[in-house]
């Protein structure tokens, strides 16, 4: 990550979590293009969650910031990081609102190919982030919005994450001669599914805090099958009754791990830093999928599915000799799809 100084890197561990280990593995020229544009969207996503701000000045904020992503550095005159003091961000994510100028400027430094990519899937974000704005009711109303269909979902998922498949997809590929025989299309595809089988991850991880902030997004035709609105998630009593919508949001994201599994093995087994990168999401992916469908506190707000730290360390500590086959890769991918198919059917 050559090209972020030491306060931006340091700055990327703090505020990316677990996808600050694919980044940090990523070789030199890729990471830090990867983290610039983690750090661009981690920043605007801080200004449109911001409780500190009412919907409409959110907007405007992110607007701003949109601008200067497209149009540079010095775009972005009406930041005020004092604005956001009270809000219940974070230490790390008050930090990141006060370091967009410096992040702004390490946008500047790409290379212009690097850049032109970074700024375009930044921008992307921004809109995704936008549509959450305008789709959904502020918290501080009391009421739930929520998505009418899978389809609706769908779309969604790509906004926000399936264009980061694409974009890394074309990162890589810029940066790495031996991935020149990929066929780029068919691989962008693989990528965009990539991303949306992250982001449905998150999304059903993150029912019981989503609802409190006003939003739903299981369908409401999947919750109207089983007779309840997005208000009757708030009771934790119904998760049982509401299990199968919860299902049909983790067999979606099973499809879209058929394409994650697809595009690792896709990746020359002597691009090692590159495999790593792609395995540690898709594994923590399935294994959080495998959380989530075997616990019965799901509408707990107390028990976000997660997998530990602990497992986290001991798959990282397995992979790297594991990444270099294929054979192996693809039993660990299915070990863990089927251990979250075993428990669905229970």
């Amino acid at each position: 990550m050559d090209a972020l100084d030491r306060d931006s890197r340091r700055l990327l561990k703090r505020v990316s979590r677990a996808f600050y280990l694919s980044i940090r593995v990523l070789p030199r020229g890729v990471g830090a293009e990867v983290g610039a544009a983690y750090l661009l969207a981690r920043t605007a996503d801080t200004i449109a969650d911001s409780g500190a701000l009412p919907p409409a000045e959110r907007v405007e904020r992110l607007a701003a910031f949109r601008r200067a992503i497209t149009d540079g550095a010095d775009a972005w005159d009406a930041f005020a990081p004092r604005d956001f003091a009270q809000d219940g961000a974070s230490d790390a994510e008050r930090d990141l609102l006060a370091s967009a100028p410096r992040v702004l400027r390490a946008l500047d430094a790409l290379p212009p190919s690097d850049r032109r990519r970074v700024r375009a899937i930044a921008a992307e974000l921004c809109d995704g982030m936008a549509f959450d704005l305008a789709r959904f009711p502020p918290a501080e109303s009391g009421e739930i919005g929520c998505l009418d269909s899978p389809e609706e979902l769908e779309r969604y998922a790509h906004m926000v994450a399936g264009c980061v498949g694409a974009f890394w997809t074309d990162a890589t590929m810029a940066h790495t001669p031996a991935l020149r025989h990929w066929d780029r299309e068919a691989q962008i595809g693989l990528g965009i599914a990539f991303g949306k089988a992250l982001q449905t991850v998150n999304v059903l991880r993150d029912i019981p805090a989503d609802l409190r902030a006003g939003r739903c997004y299981l369908p409401s035709s999947w919750l109207g099958e089983v007779g309840l609105r997005p208000r009757d998630l708030l009771d934790a009593a119904n998760a049982r009754r509401a299990r199968p919508a919860l299902n049909a949001g983790i067999r979606a994201a099973l499809r879209h791990f058929e394409a994650a599994e697809a595009y690792l093995l896709s990746i020359p087994r002597r691009c090692l830093r590159l495999r790593l990168a792609a395995a540690w999401p898709l594994l923590m992916g399935l294994a959080t999928l495998d959380a989530l469908a075997r616990s019965p506190n799901w509408l707990e707000p107390k028990s976000r599915a997660r997998v530990s730290r602990r497992w986290v360390y001991g798959m990282m500590a397995k992979s790297a000799p594991l990444a270099m086959s294929n054979a192996a890769l693809r039993a660990w991918v299915r070990r863990l799809r089927a251990r979250v198919e075993d428990a669905l059917e229970r």
